[in-house]
């Protein structure tokens, strides 16, 4: 399918706190605005009303964490903003991104449905987390930030952001999730190449690691806990900030780059996807697809059906409740609104790392309270499965988090031969598997299991 002819677009679509601003919907068309809030994580109050309409002043609580035009994407209810040349530069290596059809997997389900997939492995770190890690780091460095500190779970967001720290000339330090640490230590070595610093979380450098390591040695982590020690390391150190590599408005922002070329390549393959699916743990991947399309569902009711993919043993919006959560797990962060699970927690050692999150983003959950989206999940077992017959057919290995999202796709094109009517479907494979091979060891030696 053709990839596009004319570099990455100049502009994405706004990410606000205020109901869809995120899909590019305008604020009088969305729903009420003050459950979307977030609240000070102290005095559990508003931390600024401006946030729930318009950039209006300098919430405090993000802008000790984030530089003030991340903050102000963050709140802003402009429905497009400028990516900058230096940004655009950088784009340029990987972006556009292709567009396939999974033909061959068609075939093998013998089904009249067209598969098509959108493939952010081509990146350099080989997932969709550069498109937000490098404007953070361009950002950051525009502020005089010297060092950025993250979380990460499968290693996917560390290695992005420790690749976009050494491009914009910035220190990183990464907490990575424990469990994934283990699992996956190619990807920490990916991050010490490019220059990063990087450690197990829970860890000895922080405070809160130290006091959850003597409550337990073998504590497996989560990415709340990693974002605690990040953000305890970000409020200690000068001249630091915290970059996050999904859930916040910010970060779903910069992702939609995604979604509007997906757009513009259908209509070149003469297609409308009846289906867009997404995996989730924290959201963005999902967001950046999925709202381009949203927004058009409601500016031209077009009736696509859009599913979020999430794992059965760490299922926000399938098993959590919508309510004010904070972000971590020590309880650091601003309030939020969100489908959550409870900052304290601790998912299964599942191998789809980069799900293991406890709470979904504000956007996205709010489309979903609002019944734009649809969520299901789905056990590993199940993923791992999917991820095979994929790789034997199209040749890529995915990643077990994207994994979610071809399992729902084979299900709908599944649904599709039962019904004998032809249904197009288009998903994101958010990343490659190339670095996760211990986890298909698991799988095809019998020992993995669903928990």
């Amino acid at each position: 399918m053709p990839h596009g002819s004319h570099g990455p677009p100049r502009r994405v679509l706004a990410a606000a706190v205020v109901a869809l601003a995120a899909a590019g919907v305008p604020v009088e068309r969305a729903a009420p605005i003050i459950e979307t809030a977030p609240l000070g994580p102290s005095r559990r109050r508003y931390a600024n009303s401006a946030l729930l309409v318009r950039w209006s002043g300098t919430p405090e609580a993000l802008l000790a964490l984030f530089p003030e035009e991340l903050v102000r994407q963050e709140v802003t209810s402009e429905q497009l903003v400028e990516i900058p040349d230096a940004v655009r530069e950088v784009y340029a290596l990987w972006r556009p991104t292709p567009l396939l059809r999974a033909v061959r997997l068609e075939r093998a389900l013998d089904t009249p449905a067209h598969i098509y997939y959108k493939y952010e492995g081509v990146s350099p770190a080989g997932s969709h987390k550069p498109n937000t890690a490098v404007p953070q780091a361009y950002y950051n460095r525009q502020a005089g930030i010297k060092r950025l500190t993250t979380e990460t779970g499968a290693g996917q967001w560390g290695a992005s952001l420790a690749l976009a720290c050494k491009l914009f000339d910035l220190e990183c330090h990464v907490y990575m999730v424990r469990v994934s640490y283990q699992q996956k230590p190619y990807r920490k070595l990916m991050m010490q190449t490019w220059g990063a610093t990087v450690h197990p979380s829970p860890s000895d450098q922080t405070e809160f690691g130290r006091r959850l390591l003597q409550d337990d040695p073998d504590h497996p982590g989560s990415l709340g806990i990693a974002i605690s020690e990040a953000i305890e390391e970000t409020v200690k150190t000068p001249d630091t900030r915290y970059s996050l590599g999904s859930v916040l408005n910010h970060v779903c922002l910069h992702q939609s780059v995604i979604g509007q070329e997906a757009i513009k390549q259908m209509e070149l393959a003469g297609e409308a996807p009846d289906v867009v699916i997404g995996c989730v743990g924290g959201g963005s991947n999902f967001a950046g697809l999925a709202f381009p399309f949203v927004r058009r569902n409601l500016q031209e009711n077009t009736g696509t059906r859009i599913i979020a993919v999430e794992p059965t043993a760490c299922a926000s919006m399938t098993s959590g409740e919508l309510r004010y959560d904070f972000g971590d797990t020590a309880q650091t962060t601003p309030l939020l609104m969100m489908y959550t699970l409870g900052s304290d927690f601790v998912p299964p050692r599942i191998h789809a790392g980069g799900l293991r999150y406890h709470g979904m983003a504000p956007a996205v959950s709010h489309v979903h309270k609002l019944g734009l989206i649809e969520a299901v999940a789905y056990p590993q077992t199940a993923i791992f499965e999917s991820a095979v017959l994929f790789a034997r057919t199209e040749g890529i290995l995915p990643a077990p988090e994207p994994s979610h999202a071809i399992k729902a796709a084979i299900d709908q094109a599944l649904e599709a031969k039962k019904e004998g009517r032809k249904r197009v479907i288009l998903f994101n494979l958010c990343g490659h598997g190339m670095l996760d091979l211990a986890s298909y060891d698991a799988y095809l030696a019998g020992q993995l299991q669903d928990v």
